[in-house]
């Protein structure tokens, strides 16, 4: 998820390359044979528009190769001239503008939803094509394959991004000052100390889009109902439970604000990856799918991947592993057989690794032979260690809601209590509509 641009980048790439009678007897020459009545033996090529809709504005330039290389592709083997409308929102506005279009039988083809929080809803509501016959599917790693799969055994979805994140940090900092990731909050606040008194700043605040402060809850969530709360999720669920047990992430919260860069509610994603880049900070409240963005601007940057503390629980200090956005497609859709050869073309055998690459996502399927990143095996060390947790399924309009509550608490317009009864408040309204 993530980004920094405001409004919606739309981009429109039409393909097209010419089916020539001599292409060597290939899908072209049998497709104009099938076609008859047609003096030069060669089709007519069907013309399609694909609406595709991602928010991910900060790839841009990555899905534009991708989406011009499929629209060959397709053109040489299908013969159909492809037209993708490419829409790119940014993650703050990303779902509502989705939910709208979709409510008005205006949706895209294809479009992005976090596998974890949105897949469930999504589905419930009839949205998604069933994609269980697709030949992606048998290539999906087994750890990665359930997080695209419904409770009924379908598979609705292909995943670009699987994620093994805390915090980031700055190795040559950190080893500077001789420091090492802190193992519990007591730690961490010695980090803090030593880190001023060498005169750098511990934290970059990067505050500006609502979902960058709403990290800290999914972290806070994993850690204690691994540790302390196994049942919260369930009993949320039920109308049974209360933030107020959660409220230890204030804790973590409150230390990173008060020793960070200037001007959060200024400064968004990409800007913050840029700082971050420049060694403004040791540390950064953010996940690794900005490792593209942030070596843009310093490909030498060495920076590693952490488990956040939320307390003095060293057991709860541990990596968050989630598969976020996954592509489906529309069951609404009335250009479905393209639709399916472009989620079926993000896991070519031939294309897919140099665009997993491109993007600096990790691997997810067995196609995908590249060579894991730094920032990814810091992070699996920590799993090998057992110190790691799924993904809490939280409701993406309770995420929302925590994003622009904590914005307001930083800006010191609403108090902790205040965001507590907002974040219960948005999980009852979450269970009305899909119970």
């Amino acid at each position: 998820m993530k980004k920094a641009w405001k409004g919606l980048i739309g981009t429109v790439l039409a393909a097209s390359l010419l089916a020539g009678c001599g292409s060597g007897g290939g899908n072209g020459a049998n497709a104009g044979t099938a076609a008859g009545g047609n003096a030069g033996g060669a089709a007519e090529a069907k013309s399609v528009t694909l609406k595709v809709f991602i928010a991910q504005p900060r790839l841009k330039e990555q899905y534009d190769k991708f989406i011009a290389d499929f629209a060959a592709k397709e053109k040489a083997e299908k013969n159909i001239d492809v037209t993708v409308q490419l829409e790119m929102p940014t993650a703050d506005t990303a779902a509502q503008i989705l939910k709208t279009r979709l409510a008005a039988q205006d949706g895209p083809d294809i479009f992005a939803l976090h596998a974890i929080n949105e897949i469930p809803s999504y589905y419930k509501a009839g949205y998604l094509e069933d994609l269980s016959d697709q030949p992606f599917v048998g290539k999906l790693l087994d750890s990665v394959k359930p997080s695209v799969t419904t409770t009924d055994g379908k598979v609705v979805a292909v995943p670009l991004e699987t994620l093994s994140w805390g915090y980031l940090y700055n190795k040559k900092i950190f080893a500077d000052n001789g420091l090492t990731p802190p193992t519990t909050l007591s730690e961490m606040k010695q980090v803090v100390e030593k880190l001023k008194a060498n005169n750098v700043t511990p934290f970059l605040l990067s505050y500006k889009e609502s979902w960058i402060p709403q990290l800290v809850l999914p972290l806070a969530v994993g850690a204690l109902v691994n540790t302390e709360n196994p049942d919260f999720i369930e009993r949320m669920n039920n109308n049974e439970g209360s933030f107020s047990e959660m409220k230890a992430m204030f804790d973590i919260f409150d230390l990173i604000n008060a020793n960070g860069t200037a001007r959060a509610t200024e400064v968004g994603g990409d800007d913050g990856a840029a700082a971050f880049a420049a060694g403004d900070a040791a540390m950064w409240l953010q996940g690794p799918w900005y490792a593209e963005t942030i070596l843009k601007s310093n490909p030498d940057l060495d920076f590693g991947v952490a488990p956040l503390p939320i307390n003095d629980n060293s057991k709860a200090t541990m990596i968050n592993l989630s598969a976020s956005t996954s592509l489906a497609v529309s069951s609404a859709s009335k250009n479905k057989e393209v639709a399916k050869d472009f989620i079926n073309y993000v896991l070519d055998d031939q294309a897919s690794n140099a665009f997993f690459q491109s993007l600096k996502f990790n691997p997810i399927a067995t196609v995908h032979t590249f060579e894991s990143y730094p920032w990814v095996n810091d992070a699996t060390a920590y799993v090998k260690e057992g110190k790691s947790y799924q993904d809490p399924a939280i409701p993406q309009s309770v995420k929302d809601e925590v994003g622009k509550a904590l914005q307001a608490y930083y800006a010191g317009q609403l108090k902790q209590g205040d965001v507590l009864t907002a974040l219960d408040k948005a999980w009852r309204d979450f269970n009305k509509v899909n119970k």
